[in-house]
């Protein structure tokens, strides 16, 4: 969706935070998730996810137009079954034992997968919108569903992401690992994010995406970007300059010298439809 005019960006922006974005956990909210700060860096212990690879390897259709899509209709019963598994294991794990970069592979490939079974658990959908009800309120949002018991904690995507994630590394980038199941969104990777190479997968993810079309848009003297730098407005500095900054640390050379002209927005949009190798 591309908007013109300034006054009609802001309302078309407010309203898509409010539908789409979760909103800002209170600090009561997030007490009870201080549990998640611990973590031993003496720790060389590495969480196991071949089993998330092996799904990965099976399903993940890259393809010639640059999005990573999920042959979700061509999972059979035993990998739906391996997938539950996995995610099982992952909610036994005592993940306080772990160095702090073992954690965050171990949340980004959880969410990841999480969000793949939800696809699946209602598959076929032509969007994860689709499964949002009607009049419930935030609680109509597939990502404040509770899918995973984590040391007797329920947990939801909106709490790895904006409970756990965010607040503990404070990085933009996380924002190119985790998966919303659309073509619109950064890229599922093919291989799950490890505490020994982590810094290094999450510049390429957000190398990946910045320079995607998906990404930026420059048309008739206006910078159109993906929504996704609105819904997470701070996350990214906090400014449209500040946005801007952060793409041109990413772009390659060309497309940086191109955003050194703007100093403000003109528009964002998003494609919502599902990543399903299908379509």
């Amino acid at each position: 969706m591309r908007s013109t005019g300034k006054g009609l960006l802001r309302v078309l922006v407010c309203l898509a935070m409010l539908s789409l974005a979760p909103e800002a956990p209170i600090a009561d909210e997030l007490q009870g998730f201080e549990r998640w700060h611990q973590h031993d860096e003496r720790s060389a212990m590495q969480v196991d996810h071949a089993p998330w690879e092996a799904f990965l390897l099976n399903y993940l259709r890259p393809g010639a137009d640059g999005v990573h899509r999920v042959a979700y209709g061509e999972v059979n019963a035993r990998d739906r079954r391996a997938l539950s598994s996995y995610v099982d294991a992952m909610g036994e794990v005592d993940i306080a034992a772990y160095r702090r970069p073992e954690q965050m592979a171990y949340w980004i490939n959880l969410y990841n997968a999480l969000m793949v079974k939800l696809v699946l658990d209602h598959y076929p959908i032509a969007s994860l919108r689709k499964l949002e009800r009607p009049g419930a309120g935030s609680k109509s949002s597939p990502w404040n569903r509770p899918l995973i018991v984590i040391d007797r904690a329920s947990l939801s995507l909106n709490d790895i992401e904006h409970r756990i994630l965010k607040p503990i590394w404070n990085d933009p980038r996380i924002h190119y690992a985790i998966t919303c199941a659309a073509v619109g969104c950064p890229n599922l990777q093919p291989i799950p994010f490890s505490g020994r190479r982590l810094d290094q997968q999450l510049s390429d993810a957000a190398m990946a995406y910045v320079n995607d079309p998906r990404c930026i848009e420059i048309e008739n003297g206006e910078l159109h970007v993906s929504s996704l730098y609105r819904w997470n407005f701070q996350a990214f500095g906090g400014s449209e300059r500040a946005i801007i900054q952060h793409l041109m640390a990413y772009a390659e050379p060309e497309l940086a010298m191109s955003l050194q002209s703007f100093d403000r927005l003109h528009g964002d949009r998003f494609d919502w439809r599902l990543n399903d190798a299908v379509r």
